[in-house]
């Protein structure tokens, strides 16, 4: 894990979506839970101001956080995060609970390298679709990786990379393939753009009409 991450939060007294109102509106506060393991549920709220600092980073959403409540503190995953429809505010946080000794099972982003000059598009023109944008992990906290990198520096036209052919850190594994090899699901392709396959077909008509 190579960023820490702390949050400061205190206990909220009051539940109901009356008082998390209250709190966002006048204290700017973001109402939030903290749950999991052998405790109760702990109704806590976290500056607004905080929180958001804290979600600017892309490794928040697959880390494991330490939130200060008074003088004790937890280790959290964000499970879920409620947003304003339409204003920059963050309605509600969950936390979930974890232990340094346990796996936890989160969904970490993918970051595509060399895509622009991967052969199969800086070459052979053609264009890459993402099949997925994050893979679902499963390791100790300890292993977290802020990201799974993929690489499409040698990929050629009409290539696709698989789950199982991403390099995955040490003590990392894939949910999916936990599964079987049935769940090796594509994660990016590189094809022909719509216009290049269109003009590809008129060639060859054209060559059958010569043929005749």
């Amino acid at each position: 894990m190579s960023e820490d991450f702390v949050l400061n939060a205190t206990v909220r007294e009051d539940a109901g979506k009356g008082a998390s109102r209250r709190l966002r509106r006048l204290e700017g506060q973001v109402p939030a839970i903290v749950y999991g393991g052998k405790k109760n549920p702990a109704n806590i709220q976290i500056p607004h101001k905080d929180l958001v600092k804290q979600l600017e980073n892309e490794a928040f959403y697959s880390h494991i956080i330490t939130i200060n409540i008074g003088d004790k503190s937890e280790d959290v995953l964000l499970k879920d995060l409620q947003r304003h429809p339409s204003k920059a505010l963050i309605l509600h946080a969950d936390f979930l609970r974890v232990s340094k000794t346990k796996k936890v099972t989160v969904k970490v982003p993918l970051h595509f390298l060399n895509e622009e000059t991967s052969k199969g598009i800086k070459e052979q023109g053609g264009k890459a679709i993402h099949t997925m944008t994050e893979l679902e992990i499963e390791c100790l906290p300890a292993n977290l990786p802020e990201f799974i990198e993929v690489d499409l520096a040698g990929v050629e036209l009409g290539q696709t990379i698989h789950i199982s052919e991403l390099t995955l850190p040490k003590g990392v594994t894939s949910v999916a393939l936990s599964h079987g090899e049935d769940h090796d699901g594509a994660v990016v392709s590189i094809i022909k753009p719509k216009g290049m396959a269109e003009a590809d077909e008129s060639t060859e008509e054209g060559e059958e009409g010569g043929a005749e």
